[in-house]
Formats: structure tokens, sequence, C-alpha cells
């Protein structure tokens, strides 16, 4: 039963972030990704600032100069803005194939920078991942959109955030980070349009409706997956986070008018197989691991 809630959380949490995406690439049809940010940022960090609060937690404090909490924060900095200018700048299901990339390079990350011991199966299954990003964006063809690099970018910022999370001391709640992460969206939004063509716009009605849907689906989202995580075999959820991609490919089609084509879908599909291999491997491994602790003790 745990299983079956942890895996409908994990969907519902996938629905809530395609959701925010989408009114993320509605509000840059009218505003600058600058702005954009700006507005995520005092949003966000009001909403988890406050949450914080409630539990208690210190804001301000000798944390904030942790090193890992530095690191994860300009991994965040790094993917956000990657992830949000590419959902401004190209088709959401393109970028959001790109970014199920994402496991695949926190993987290549632990074995390059973590020591973590990689089989050559795993290896292989980030290749054919990279393979399927190379298929989407097609470096030196006709197709090839630069702007689809940002969603690289994108893949590499948060490969880099979820990594350091790792390293992270336990003492830091995940409120007090996200706030921390949020935070730092504002400056760099406001170096964003100094240094981007267009200025600001006073935002619309409609804008701020669009700006609070977008905020209330994240946050929501936020805790979907937290819970997910919590409860159950992470080998069975954890793989209905690509569900994500099945929402912003139909919320393309159906409200963008987008129409993926035959490459992007085959690197979608070597994408996500590639990571549901990886996901199926190292849960095999942690039962193998245990296993031979439990052997040992017996």
């Amino acid at each position: 039963m745990d299983n079956i809630r942890g895996a409908a959380l994990m969907v519902a949490a996938m629905a809530g972030f395609a959701l925010e995406d989408t009114f993320i690439k509605t509000l840059a049809q009218d505003l600058p990704v600058g702005q954009i940010l700006m507005l995520l940022g005092a949003g966000g960090a009001s909403v988890f600032a406050t949450l914080a609060l409630a539990r208690r937690d210190r804001l301000v404090s000798r944390d904030l100069r942790d090193r890992w909490v530095i690191v994860r924060n300009t991994g965040e900095l790094i993917g956000t803005i990657g992830f949000v200018t590419a959902i401004a700048l190209t088709p959401l299901s393109t970028a959001s194939a790109i970014l199920q990339a994402t496991p695949l390079a926190v993987t290549l990350g632990a074995a390059m920078f973590m020591r973590e011991q990689v089989g050559w199966r795993r290896w292989s299954a980030i290749l054919v991942g990279f393979a399927g990003v190379l298929l989407i964006i097609r470096p030196g063809l006709s197709g090839f959109e630069a702007a689809s690099l940002f969603a690289v970018q994108g893949v590499i910022g948060l490969a880099i955030r979820d990594l350091a999370t790792r390293a992270v001391p336990r003492a830091i709640s995940s409120m007090q980070l996200s706030t921390y992460a949020f935070l730092t969206l504002l400056p760099a939004g406001a170096i964003l349009l100094i240094v981007s063509p267009g200025a600001p716009v006073m935002p619309t009605p409609a804008h701020w409706s669009a700006l609070g849907a977008a905020l209330a689906f994240g946050v929501t989202a936020y805790y979907a997956i937290v819970a997910a995580m919590r409860m159950g075999d992470i080998s069975i959820i954890a793989p209905f986070r690509y569900s994500r991609l099945i929402f912003a490919m139909l919320i393309g089609v159906i409200h963008f008018g987008e129409r993926p084509d035959a490459l992007t879908l085959a690197g979608a599909a070597l994408i996500v197989g590639s990571g549901l291999y990886t996901i199926e491997r190292e849960a095999r491994l942690r039962r193998n691991a245990r296993r031979a602790a439990a052997a040992r003790g017996a």
C-alpha cells in the first residue's frame, strides 16, 4: 500500500512540476527571463522562509557559509537559469525531455567526484542516455537549435545541486536550503535583466495569477515528491518521476501546439530507458549490499 501511495504522490508531483513549467512558459511570452527569475525567487523564498520559521528553523546562521550549501546554491542557480531560459526559448517537450537526463548526470558526477563505484552496465546506460540528448539537440545538423543548450545547462546545474545536497550537514533543513536557493535567484535575475535585451514589464493581474499558480504548483509538487521518497520502496517509486515527460509532452501538444518529431521522441525514449535501467541497477546493488551485510552479521 505504501508503494501505491508513494507512486501516486510521485505522479502528482511530476504533474505539478509540469504545470509549473507551463505557467512559467506562459509568463515568458510577455516578461523577460530575468524578471521571471526575480519574481519566482521572491515568491519562493517567501513561501519557504515562512515554512522554515513555522518549524522554528533559523534563517540567518553560519549554515549559509557552509561550503556545500554554497555549492548547492550555485548549482541551483545555474540549473534554474538554464531550464527557465530553455522553457522560454524552446518547446516545452524538448526542454523537459533533456531535463530527464539529470539522474544520469548525477550518477556520472558521483563516479567522477565522489568516488562512487559505477560498473560498466551503468556507464553504458549513461552513454546511451547522453546519446539520446544528442539526438534531441542534433548539433551540426539542420534541426539544431542553439537555445536547447540552455536545457543542458539546466541538467548540469541541477546535477551539481543534487550531488552537493548529499554532503550538506543534516542539521540544515530542506526548508532552509530551499529558502537559500530561491534567494539566489534575485541577484541572478537582476544581472540577467541588465545584460539581456528587453526592459522589465509591469505585470498585469493575469501575470500575477500565472506567477501565483506557478508557485502554488511548484511548492505543492515539492512537498509531494519529498513525501513520496519517504514511503515505500524507492526502486518502485523513483521510476514514476519520468511521468513528468508525459505530462510535459501532452501540455506541449495540446496547449502550445508543439509537434515533437521522430528524433526528439527517439532521444526521449533513450533517456528514459537508460534512466530506468540505472534506477533498477542501483536498487539491485543496494539489495545485494544489504544481503551481504546481513550474512556477515549472521
